[in-house]
């Protein structure tokens, strides 16, 4: 979500990662910090974490009753039913509005982009709109295939939330919740990756991937830490 709001921001609103950084940037992280603190704190205050296959679950835990009830009824051992209501619904609601603010913000960029260079093959020369489309075809890409591994990540998860999945479906979600920023990386270095390809021809992208992160050779180091 900071990705996606930090692109709209540079290219739908013309401002630069200087003023981005000072204006957005510290209350950005103000808010991610509070919001997660708030939602642990909950089930941590009322003691309604249990374990879930690995990691902390604010789920109800149940076990057999005791042997004057049904032996197959099950009985609440820890946790509360009302947290697990709340917990879930406040996760949907955040879940669902992550998705769709990603999903406008990317879609608003890439018709700005596609608008822009509309716009400049009206008025320019055929050479200077060969490289303006090459530019804008680029980041339209880009974008793509930020909110394609937005997607990636958290469509099971979306899913779930609307219709019962399967348990290899959630086991699935819950390992590929985590990759969210490996995925990003593999974005963000994708140009890198391309161009690595492009000067050295016969490279696999695996191979481009590793040198873009870690260069192979002496190369010259930009402002922003890309080898150039």
């Amino acid at each position: 979500m900071a990705i996606s709001f930090n692109v709209l921001m540079l290219i739908a609103f013309n401002q630069n990662q200087e003023q981005f950084a000072k204006k957005m940037e510290r209350p950005i992280h103000i808010i991610i910090f509070t919001l997660a603190l708030f939602i642990a704190a909950i089930p941590l205050s009322t003691q309604t974490y249990n374990p879930f296959c690995g990691y902390c679950y604010y789920g109800v835990m149940y076990e057999k009753c005791s042997s004057d009830k049904d032996e197959e009824e099950l009985c609440i051992m820890r946790g509360n039913k009302t947290v697990e209501f709340v917990m879930s619904l406040t996760y949907r609601v955040l879940l669902f509005f992550v998705l769709i603010f990603c999903t406008i913000a990317m879609v608003w960029v890439y018709l700005h982009v596609r608008r822009q260079e509309l716009r400049m093959q009206r008025y320019n020369f055929r050479q200077h709109n060969t490289e303006k489309h090459k530019e804008s075809k680029r980041i339209r890409k880009i974008l793509s295939l930020y909110t394609l591994s937005l997607y990636l990540t958290y469509g099971i998860a979306l899913l779930s939330a609307v219709v019962p999945v399967p348990y290899n479906g959630l086991f699935l979600s819950r390992t590929l919740f985590p990759m969210l920023g490996f995925y990003n990386m593999l974005v963000y270095f994708l140009p890198n990756c391309l161009k690595y390809q492009r000067d050295h021809p016969g490279t696999w992208l695996v191979t481009a991937y590793f040198c873009a992160v870690r260069p192979c050779a002496p190369c010259a180091v930009s402002v922003s830490g890309m080898c150039c």
